[in-house]
């Protein structure tokens, strides 16, 4: 019988290495990660795409910030959150009725975050304060114009603890927030052309005022959750769905009038015809409607399409094949009022048309064009062959804020290790 030999122990002077805990001490790694939301799906969608693309995928907390809706608090929608906090709650004491929160429970959340609470800055400030020794600094990435004050104020009450990063341009001094990520077009207000739109005595009300600095991170579109190996998994989950679909797959995504994109059964019609037209190149159309699509648009749609044998209208009903057409589709049209949406179908490569940008204004004006500059979108007019092939480099602008943000953490001598 053969002895067991036991490994020899380690020399003491031999080199080991060494936990980036020790290495570099806890103070320096970002290892956990907040999300600050105003509840409107298109900003959650924001920073969950940044932090996905920094590595975080699950299991981070979700604070929500939802505005008292009903009677005259839905017209007190414009004021800042705070203000409309305190009407409510001096309303709320006229009318003599006690006071309550109108922040959602602790729920499950279906991107794979732990739970939804309640902003609170100081309650989060307090939690970092507590568990700093042991779990090092917190990233607070927040997205939409009623996250800012609880943004901002975890940046004031904790400075040297968070980094806090503020999706979309805040309206306000951009040195409460250590890093901005805001659309290129938010500065349309800046150009020659947007000046000439705002009234003389109006402009120094107009936001922003002044040129973006260095901690101000530019994208051409919104950030989203879309990139190579979300596209992959998409294809591989929707495979039995899609694979035998005949080809090419044009994908149609509806969203709904805006203020600065307004439409009706106008575009609906005009877009009913465009899509007849090119069903000649075409093997199968799917068409999805937003939250947003109004009820008349919609009928138009179906009414017009529903009934072709090329044509699959989505029904709203789960699971929603979202993915499986970002991922299946061999072109796109999209209405030219969804940023977020336009931004994720430009994130594939894939042809992108874009339906009733002409009735956009503002910084929608800015958005589209910088697109057709750059080549990334067509209009769509009903005479496009669909099975012709076209692309271009896919925006990456997710990706790209990710890059910053790690250049700025290891600015401060931080790195994310997750």
């Amino acid at each position: 019988m053969k002895p067991i030999r036991l490994p020899e122990p380690p020399s003491p002077t031999a080199a080991r290495g060494t936990p980036d805990i020790f290495e570099s001490g806890v103070h320096t790694i970002v290892r956990r990660a907040v999300v600050i939301s105003n509840g409107f799906p298109s900003s959650e969608n924001n920073s969950i795409g940044l932090l996905r693309a920094l590595g975080f995928s699950r299991n981070h907390l979700l604070y929500r910030v939802t505005r008292p809706k009903g009677g005259i608090d839905d017209w007190l929608q414009w004021l800042p959150l705070s203000l409309h906090q305190k009407f409510h709650y001096l309303f709320s004491l006229f009318r003599a009725f006690s006071s309550k929160s109108q922040y959602l429970p602790i729920t499950s959340h279906p991107n794979g975050l732990s739970s939804i609470l309640e902003a609170d800055a100081k309650h989060i400030v307090n939690l970092v304060r507590e568990t700093y020794e042991k779990e090092g600094p917190l990233l607070v990435v927040a997205s939409g114009r009623d996250t800012i004050s609880v943004a901002s104020s975890i940046k004031r009450l904790a400075p040297d603890l968070v980094f806090v990063v503020q999706i979309q341009h805040p309206r306000s001094h951009l040195n409460r927030f250590d890093m901005v990520i805001t659309p290129h077009h938010d500065y349309y207000p800046l150009t020659p052309e947007g000046q000439n739109q705002v009234p003389r005595f109006l402009r120094s009300w107009i936001t922003p005022c002044e040129p973006p600095d260095s901690h101000v991170v530019l994208t051409l579109g919104a950030l989203h959750r879309i990139d190579f190996a979300s596209l992959r998994s998409a294809a591989i989950t929707w495979q039995d769905v899609f694979a035998h679909v005949p080809k090419p797959l044009l994908v149609v995504n509806i969203g709904g009038p805006t203020k600065n994109c307004p439409y009706g059964v106008d575009l609906a019609k005009q877009l009913a015809t465009s899509l007849l037209s090119v069903l000649g190149s075409c093997g199968s159309v799917r068409i999805s409607f937003s939250e947003r699509t109004p009820q008349k648009v919609s009928n138009i749609i179906v009414k017009e399409l529903g009934n072709n044998p090329k044509v699959y209208v989505w029904d709203g009903q789960e699971p929603n094949p979202h993915m499986g057409h970002l991922a299946w589709a061999d072109a796109f049209v999209v209405t030219a009022d969804s940023i977020s949406m336009i931004s994720e179908a430009c994130s594939t490569g894939k042809p992108v048309y874009i339906m009733g940008a002409e009735r956009c204004k503002w910084k929608f004006t800015e958005f589209h064009k910088s697109l057709r500059e750059r080549g990334v979108v067509r209009p769509f007019t009903g005479s496009e062959d669909i099975s012709e092939n076209w692309s271009y480099p896919p925006l990456e602008d997710t990706a790209d804020a990710a890059k910053r943000v790690h250049e700025a953490l290891a600015a401060r001598g931080w790195k994310l290790k997750i």
